[in-house]
């Protein structure tokens, strides 16, 4: 009697874990690397491993902008770099894992302002992704909520 109870256990856990075997790796829960749309759905970030911890790229803008030009990152502290095309620019990086489907320690770059944040990600589950930008301490940030993108999203030309 206790050994079937035993079997029927473990036949009921296979059954809940056999259907996951066969989800794309893109969709488990548990796998951020991929294509993200950003909150104002004008962006798609590629997240992916670089080296021991996480970064993100720049691979689609919704374009054309209204002047017809290239987006730059004419608004980077350092006039260098102000020449530079958005597509392709790192924006997320250094993110290690903090726990399940938890990353901090990274850094998020804004275009937008010209200005680095700290910033920690969490995976809501296997098609949304919680973004917080913050200054010091996570009290004082902004998070947004990125939707996974398609994989056949079209890269913009420099990406």
């Amino acid at each position: 009697m206790k050994s079937s109870m035993i079997a029927r256990r473990g036949l009921a856990a296979l059954a809940i874990a056999a259907p996951l075997a066969f989800v794309p790796a893109a969709a488990r829960a548990g796998d951020i690397a991929g294509l993200w749309l950003v909150e104002a759905k004008d962006a798609v970030i590629d997240i992916a491993p670089c080296g021991e911890r996480l970064c993100g790229a720049v691979v689609w803008l919704k374009e054309p902008r209204p002047n017809g030009q290239v987006r730059l990152d004419d608004k980077n502290p350092d006039p260098a770099l102000r020449a530079r095309p958005v597509c392709g620019l790192r924006l997320l990086y250094d993110f290690k894992a903090s726990g399940e489907n938890e990353w901090e320690d990274g850094h998020i770059y804004s275009a937008d302002e010209g200005a680095t944040y700290a910033a920690k990600m969490a995976l809501l589950d296997a098609n949304t992704l919680k973004v917080r930008g913050f200054v010091g301490i996570s009290l004082f940030g902004k998070s947004q909520v990125w939707t996974r993108a398609a994989a056949d999203t079209p890269r913009c030309a420099t990406a």
